[in-house]
């Protein structure tokens, strides 16, 4: 499916789907929910700051009022038919904008794509449909088994060839283009003859996907191959950010007594990715800006300070021309100063 086709497909599909919606708040006098499978709609330029989406949130959720908020759930706890999962996510679905993360497609492995496990995704999307749909650039199967962990791959024409194959079969099935994810790694391939950011590059380029940037997974991932971050940022393709990731990360000690950084979730976003955030923000303008927390997790007002301290960046940057305006110079170029 060409990247033409997806995008077309992707705009016929959104404005189906408001017509639909406004339909049915018209009769109902409101949101309405799954099986009718009519929710309300928001434009991906009013989508500012999210969180991950978590079931002991979602009273609190609920109660308050947060204007251009969306919440990001893993594809795969929600890939069952029903029960208490699905009751609390149409409950926040028919409040907020959602975006769907997958988690165990294996995009980067060598064998196929599992059919079974992508028509589950397929079921999710339509059945929610979210905002936005991303995946990781990380292998988690092999022959049969499935592993609790994004795996890395090697940057080879090959394995390009591979992801890009993948990608393009889970893009027509979906009928919408799909975000990936750039990994945090803990080590590095000597077969590898790309770069991440130049691999990443490529398989853009080739698919017409888009990205996530997990900024956390950048500095994670700089820190333990002592790379500039800076410059991996010039030689992404940064006008194909879609979105936006903020973690925090734990830190431990290498065999060799060097920093090694573990990209935990389980902490606020620390004072080295809410920097390369700025530099980020400066760059390419409003994006959606997703704080993820999947551990230890804390009060609801601690995530939601959290989110404000994203739309505070974004509004500081940006408050002259509106912060859902994107820089005219689509090249994005990242500066050193920081």
């Amino acid at each position: 499916m060409s990247r033409a086709s997806i995008l077309f497909a992707s705009a016929d599909a959104v404005a189906a789907t408001a017509s639909a919606s406004s339909s049915a708040r018209s009769a109902t006098g409101g949101a309405v929910t799954h099986p009718d499978a009519t929710w309300p709609v928001a434009s991906n330029a009013a989508l500012r700051v999210g969180a991950s989406f978590k079931p002991a949130y979602l009273d609190e959720l609920l109660a308050d009022t947060l204007p251009d908020t969306f919440f990001e759930v893993h594809a795969e706890n929600y890939m069952g038919a029903g029960g208490p999962p699905h009751r609390a996510l149409s409950a926040l679905r028919a409040a907020y904008p959602l975006s769907v993360h997958g988690v165990g497609l294996s995009i980067g492995g060598s064998e196929p794509l599992d059919d079974a496990h992508l028509a589950r995704l397929v079921a999710v999307v339509r059945r929610y449909e979210p905002a936005l749909v991303s995946e990781h650039l990380a292998w988690s199967s092999h022959g049969g088994r499935f592993f609790n962990d994004l795996l890395p791959l090697p940057y080879t024409a090959a394995t390009l060839q591979q992801v890009c194959q993948h990608i393009d079969q889970v893009q027509t099935a979906l009928g919408r283009p799909l975000l990936l994810e750039n990994p945090s790694t803990y080590l590095r391939f000597n077969t590898s003859d790309l770069s991440e950011p130049q691999f990443l590059r490529e398989v853009v380029q080739r698919t017409g996907c888009g990205l996530l940037l997990d900024l956390n997974n950048v500095v994670v991932s700089a820190t333990n191959h002592r790379f500039d971050v800076h410059q991996y940022l010039r030689e992404l393709p940064l006008a194909s950010v879609g979105q936006v990731h903020l973690a925090g990360h734990s830190e431990q000690q290498d065999e060799h007594g060097q920093r090694l950084l573990i990209d935990s979730h389980d902490r606020s976003v620390g004072a080295d990715v809410w920097a390369l955030y700025a530099v980020v923000i400066a760059a390419i303008g409003h994006v959606p800006t997703l704080i993820e927390w999947d551990s230890e997790l804390p009060p609801w007002t601690v995530l939601k300070s959290q989110m404000a301290q994203a739309l505070d960046v974004q509004r500081f940057l940006y408050s002259g021309t509106g912060i859902t305006d994107r820089p005219t110079n689509q090249a994005a170029e990242v500066s050193d100063a920081h």
